[in-house]
């Protein structure tokens, strides 16, 4: 099945070739196929769904087109607050919940005409890297569904990968976007931190989450970004300038070591081909900073009442890493937040010599979900592991993406990532943008 783009759907609507209700039905009927093996959604909103793309239909018929994103199907990780729909974090705490308002980004988005198909499954509150852990059952890989589709945003990258939706709003707060669209051959983007509000989401930690779009192209990526962006910059407009004065930095101390083979492999032939795209390639060494007081204690901050009233509502796992939060004063959170301040500050000082870096998303290929259901006491030290690349961006806030670089001997998708200097995400989606063009 040949997919479309965002931007191709969006020119066909625009020139009426092609109907916003046709395209919900199309993403329907997959649902109903695929959804069934692949668990990516928790709420399917059909008939609403349906109504909004009749009206959208209507509105681009009277000549009020509002821009790319009018009438095109749009998932939402399950932790996204919408408006009298339930909204679970995949949780049995939460199962019941309708919030009564949206989110700030589906308020962005009902604005520009995207049309909400559904609510996606994701790992329960997304503390975790695997989405294995979710009271709706685990979500598989598209690819093959016998491999886990990675975490948090697992249900959002898997439904994009198989053409349940155009496009889905994730949520990134140790690589929760970039992970699965690593793994499941798709592109997610994690903005500089605040550039899309997270207001309206159920937080993980609120230092260090962060909200953006995954989608099948990079173009399709800077049209979401456009919608969602808390400035008005025209993210889509400079894409393709080109990376021609471009330095790319490669810093191999941490995130090259330990890599699988096949990882390794096509994350090199990806540098290759950026040589020839940049006007320079170099090494680069950054300063990583491990220390997960931050994380740890507001993860635990936002549980903290709800634990002592329904801790039995939580899976044993997720809430023992909650517990693990238990012991921190209040004095080590306040020196982690300072600390983390200065890390922010001083990982600019790296993009005086670069303009972007390049690792690989993942260092390693994902496990089969029975192999991870099968020995819990396994779970957390394999998502962390697969996270061990994309959780120093969250704590530097910088912008970064991960883009399609290859496959694994399995064919399990290989993604590459590529993070840019503070507020420069601009000049991540240019060069995510080139590099997806050659490849």
């Amino acid at each position: 099945m040949t997919l479309r783009s965002i931007a191709e759907a969006a020119q066909q609507i625009r020139q009426k070739e092609l109907s916003p209700v046709e395209l919900v039905r199309e993403c329907l009927e997959v649902i109903a196929r695929l959804d069934p093996t692949l668990n990516t959604f928790i709420t399917v909103t059909a008939e609403s769904a349906l109504a909004e793309a009749r009206k959208a239909e209507q509105e681009i018929q009277s000549g009020k087109w509002r821009g790319p994103l009018h009438g095109i199907p749009t998932g939402l990780k399950d932790l996204i607050n919408t408006a009298g729909i339930r909204t679970t974090a995949a949780s049995a705490v939460f199962r019941d919940r309708i919030p009564g308002e949206d989110a700030e980004v589906v308020k962005k988005l009902k604005a520009a005409g995207a049309v909400f198909i559904g609510k996606q499954n994701l790992h329960e509150f997304a503390y975790g890297g695997s989405s294995v852990i979710s009271h709706f059952g685990p979500v598989r890989n598209p690819v093959n569904p016998e491999f886990i589709t990675g975490g948090s945003s697992g249900g959002s990258a898997a439904a994009v990968a198989s053409g349940m939706c155009y496009a889905a709003i994730g949520t990134d707060t140790a690589g929760s976007i970039r992970e699965p669209a690593s793994i499941c051959g798709v592109v997610g983007l994690k903005p500089s931190y605040g550039l899309v509000s997270t207001r309206g989401i159920i937080p993980l930690s609120q230092s260090l989450d962060h909200a953006g779009p995954i989608t099948r192209t990079v173009e399709d990526a800077a049209i979401v970004l456009d919608s969602i962006a808390g400035n008005g910059e025209n993210y889509s407009g400079g894409l393709k300038a080109g990376i021609h004065d471009f330095v790319v930095g490669v810093p191999r101390k941490y995130f090259y070591e330990d890599l699988d083979s096949e990882v390794a492999a096509a994350v090199e032939k990806a540098i290759d081909r950026l040589r020839g795209l940049a006007k320079a390639v170099r090494e680069a060494e950054c300063p990583i900073n491990q220390d997960r007081t931050v994380f740890i204690t507001e993860s635990r901050a936002y549980h903290r009442d709800k634990i002592a009233s329904s801790a039995e509502l939580y899976d044993a796992e997720t809430l023992r890493r909650l517990r693990t939060g238990d012991p921190i004063s209040e004095t080590a959170y306040q020196n982690a937040i300072a600390e983390l301040q200065r890390t922010r500050q001083e990982i600019a000082e790296v993009f005086h010599d670069v303009d972007i870096l390049i690792t690989p998303t993942i260092p390693v290929p994902p496990p089969r979900v029975s192999d991870l259901l099968n020995d819990i006491s396994k779970l957390r030290a394999t998502e962390m592991l697969l996270l061990r690349n994309t959780r120093p961006i969250n704590v530097w806030g910088l912008p970064a993406i991960s883009v399609p670089c290859g496959f694994t001997s399995q064919g399990l998708p290989i993604g590459l990532q590529i993070i840019g200097a503070p507020g420069r995400d601009c000049e991540v989606l240019r060069a995510a943008y080139a590099f997806e063009q050659r490849y």
